[in-house]
């Protein structure tokens, strides 16, 4: 079940209290303080696996509570560290302060690793304190507390390409086509409740990423439809595929429906718009389809690819197209050396 936001309290374990002793041995008089230190409490770590693009398995447990330190023991036996509790999450997860409203760590990379409540570090015992006129101490260190966090976790999918567009524009469709993902596809609008990944295979080997969101319709930005909650995952793209219904049924016509989308892109995030997109069209064994993606094309003044999510057409020159628009976005951006001031 997918799920991209979490609620969840974490503590890290207590450190364990130093230990007060003073050394016993036959034939010894007063061997002095052997108290040792107490262990280190338990750590609350989050890794970022990318193999993982839900936060559902999260959901089942509220608390997370990583194991105390053991106390210090005597002959300057130090205490047993806890172990850490290891949370592993999708990559791309915002990782927020519940009670402060902050993000304390987003996770875009696949692999981090993060300690979101350190555990408390163990008390020394009371060797440590002994000094030429305090030869006895009969005193030792307490363990420090263990952090502990109300977290907010909101997961933003991590893919190169997302498809948007209203319900019905064809996106399960094509990312069916160009890759072995199979979402949910049928003839009514939502049928995407949640948003898919699939791996497009390009020229030379090259791989993306593909995410195919839920349609979006008029007002989705103020909850209209299935709402905007979605909307976040395109922030992370890099390029946005913008799909049209050629000829459509019903609804608003291919012009209107790509104004209805690119509005409630800005109105929901002004980045957002401004992120590079490839117009498509989509339906071309339909009739119609010809006519209006030429009226869009003197409408929008930008070049719009005309495709068949049913019968393959123009979807090769799509992924060729893909793979470009990519490979401008990369070299676009600065080298670390190359930066102007």
């Amino acid at each position: 079940m997918f799920r991209d936001e979490a609620e969840i309290y974490v503590k890290a374990g207590d450190g364990g209290d130093g230990c007060v002793s003073l050394h016993r041995e036959k034939y010894i008089n007063k061997g002095g303080p052997d108290g040792g230190d107490g262990g280190d409490g338990g750590d609350i770590v989050f890794i970022a696996d990318p193999g993982m693009n839900t936060l559902y398995h999260v959901t089942d447990k509220y608390h997370y509570r990583a194991e105390d330190g053991k106390r210090g023991g005597k002959n300057n036996c130090g205490g047993k560290d806890a172990q850490d509790i290891i949370i592993r999450i999708p990559a791309g997860t915002l990782v927020k302060d519940r009670e402060l409203g902050h993000v304390l760590k987003d996770l875009a990379t696949p692999g981090e690793r993060f300690i979101i409540a350190k555990g408390g570090r163990g008390g020394r015992g009371n060797f440590h304190f002994a000094t030429s006129s305090r030869q006895t101490p009969l005193f030792a260190e307490m363990g420090k507390k263990g952090e502990e966090r109300h977290l907010l976790l909101e997961l933003k999918l991590i893919a190169e390409v997302g498809l948007v567009g209203l319900p019905n524009a064809g996106k399960s469709t094509l990312l069916s086509r160009l890759s072995a993902a199979r979402p949910k596809i049928a003839d009514y609008p939502f049928t995407t409740l949640v948003p898919y990944l699939g791996i497009v295979q390009g020229p030379d080997y090259r791989t993306l990423v593909m995410a195919d969101l839920p349609g979006l319709i008029e007002g989705a930005h103020q909850g209209v439809g299935l709402g905007d909650r979605f909307l976040r995952h395109v922030e992370r793209t890099r390029l946005i595929v913008h799909m049209i219904d050629a000829a459509p049924l019903s609804g608003p016509d291919p012009v209107e429906a790509y104004r209805v989308i690119r509005n409630e892109l800005a109105s929901y995030s002004p980045e957002l718009a401004t992120k590079p997109e490839v117009v498509v069209a989509n339906k071309a064994d339909l009739p119609e389809a010809a006519e209006n993606v030429e009226r869009l094309r003197a409408e929008l003044g930008v070049p719009v690819l005309l495709i068949s999510g049913v019968t393959g057409q123009g979807l090769k020159e799509l992924v060729v197209t893909l793979f470009e628009r990519l490979a401008e976005l990369t070299s676009a951006v600065p080298a670390a050396g190359d930066q102007t001031t």
